[in-house]
């Protein structure tokens, strides 16, 4: 393997040396972290991490390599058709891989889309400082330098949106998905409840279509930059039309209702973490990957909170006191071990079904 030197910039000066695999190019995004033992397939390809660097806490990565997409069509891995991240940080890179769907290392699968990785790096120290200070942004710099570039400054929802309508899968009642960014795992978990899913951009004018239910997908960036979103939701929303928003979903919801969001100092993005139903008391584990928050003190009477996460006591869903609108912050449809959150897709096509 090669070992062309690389280094890890953040905004506050630190620098970090390391070895680079994938592609031999400077970047510059957003620095994140993932706690995440396995499933950089799936991470990596997930449209809310468009637009950054991210830091892969496990120790060891690319030691089984990456899926061959042939093999993974009836139960995608990938979460798109293309890498969304920026670029990749990582302790130790795996120069061997084996496992029986691997079709490529993970260096020549970034290599193919461009994007750059530095291993080498104390991932560990790495991950204290973006606790201790936040989220920063960064760069990866192989060669010539460039300069920060922050995904948040503008709405960036259209880079990763399909910019045509598709239609998918059949059944009585009909699903229109805001594309905001959608990871394939939702369309599966709707079509395998046997409806029809209509997927539309994320600036459609939802009053030229028809259908039964609005699901309003995750994305990347600032909710506050998706204006055309939280004008479509208002829309479903005012003229009683059943709708349900994941990650960013769940803040478009929070704002088209006339609430407000917050950026978090670091984030949630990992697995296995605990939320908890604020009438039930009932627990669940989640998958999440989301930089902002609803603020629940904001949020107008005719709407509850629904869930809360056990770690800090964020905000992690909403549900309006008819029952017809509502959301979470974590990813039902995301299931590295336990299938908790799975029911609140039947939650909500009980409603379209109503």
């Amino acid at each position: 393997m090669r070992t062309t030197r690389a280094q890890l910039i953040l905004e506050n000066g630190t620098t970090f040396e390391g070895s680079c695999f994938g592609a031999e190019s400077s970047i510059a995004g957003e620095v994140v972290f993932n706690t995440g033992m396995v499933g950089y397939p799936e991470s990596i390809t997930d449209p809310s991490y468009y637009g950054q660097i991210l830091v892969l806490t496990y120790p060891s990565i690319g030691n089984y390599g990456v899926p061959d997409y042939n093999m993974c069509r009836a139960d995608p891995v990938f979460e798109s058709d293309r890498i969304q991240i920026k670029g990749m940080v990582v302790s130790e890179y795996s120069v061997e891989y084996s496992h029986w769907q691997a079709g490529k290392s993970l260096s020549d699968w970034l290599l193919s889309e461009n994007i750059p990785g530095i291993s080498g790096i104390d991932t560990r120290l790495l991950t204290r400082i973006l606790r201790e200070k936040g989220t920063m942004l960064g760069k990866i710099v192989i060669g010539e330098d460039i300069e920060f570039y922050d995904p948040n400054s503008q709405n960036i929802i259209s880079e990763v949106s399909h910019p045509e309508k598709s239609q998918i899968g059949k059944g009585s009642k009909r699903i229109a998905i805001l594309d905001c960014g959608c990871k394939n795992s939702i369309i599966v978990h709707l079509i395998q409840r046997n409806v029809e899913v209509l997927r539309l951009p994320w600036d459609s004018d939802l009053s030229t279509y028809d259908f039964d239910g609005l699901l309003v997908s995750n994305g990347p960036g600032n909710p506050k930059e998706c204006i055309q979103p939280i004008q479509s939701v208002r829309y479903a929303i005012s003229n009683d039309i059943p709708t349900m928003g994941i990650c960013l979903g769940h803040q478009i919801m929070a704002l088209a209702a006339g609430g407000d969001t917050y950026k978090l100092k670091y984030g949630h993005r990992g697995q296995n973490q605990p939320v908890i139903e604020e009438r039930s008391n009932h627990c669940i584990i989640t998958s999440q990957n989301h930089g902002f928050a609803v603020d629940i003190d904001a949020i107008p009477g005719d709407w509850l909170p629904w869930y809360k996460n056990l770690n800090d006591d964020t905000n992690e869903g909403l549900i309006h006191e008819s029952g017809r609108f509502m959301s979470v912050q974590f990813h039902p449809e995301a299931a590295p071990g336990p299938e908790d959150a799975g029911n609140i897709f039947d939650k909500f096509l009980k409603q379209v079904h109503n």
